[in-house]
């Protein structure tokens, strides 16, 4: 079996995106029957200099469509960060989600060694295509995937591995 860079960045991705779906999903239920308001949750954070968790979501969702667009050759796209709710985030990962599938696989596995570079803050960095896959954007989507589950999980969501790992 041949691995691309598409096969790996899709299979990831979506196992990430739908694991924090249905870790908002319990969070969502949890909230309801304990009468905890979804603010509470949503922006919760696990030590002050920390983004809450919704923007944590935001961010997973922007890292994916940022870098997988880039490695199809095109401006990626920007969405607002107006999520306040467990469906509003939801929402967010399935805009993200349906963004990334209509980019063009054979483009995003283009010569995987050749270089991209791209925007950093104030500054560019460069990598190898393939590099960048696997390490930058898929780090970065897990990393804000588990801050997600981590907030929900400390904010009293009854949320275990299987759920991250959306089993």
């Amino acid at each position: 079996m041949t691995y691309t860079t598409s096969s790996i960045a899709f299979a990831a991705i979506d196992q990430m995106f739908k694991g924090m779906t249905l870790s908002l999903d319990k969070a969502a239920a949890h909230a309801k029957a304990t009468g905890v308001e979804e603010t509470v949750y949503t922006s919760w954070r696990l030590a002050p200099d920390m983004f809450t968790m919704a923007r944590q979501v935001q961010i997973a969702c922007d890292i994916a469509v940022r870098g997988l667009t880039r490695l199809a050759g095109s401006e990626p796209a920007t969405f607002e960060d107006t999520e306040k709710t467990f469906d509003e985030l939801k929402a967010r990962i399935a805009k993200a989600h349906a963004y990334i599938k209509d980019l063009d696989r054979a483009k995003i596995d283009a010569d995987p060694d050749a270089d991209i570079t791209v925007p950093m803050r104030d500054q560019k960095m460069t990598f190898k295509r393939h590099q960048f896959l696997a390490h930058f954007i898929l780090p970065n989507v897990y990393f804000h995937a588990t801050a997600t589950y981590l907030n929900l999980r400390n904010a009293g969501a009854p949320l275990g591995k299987m759920d991250f790992l959306a089993r």
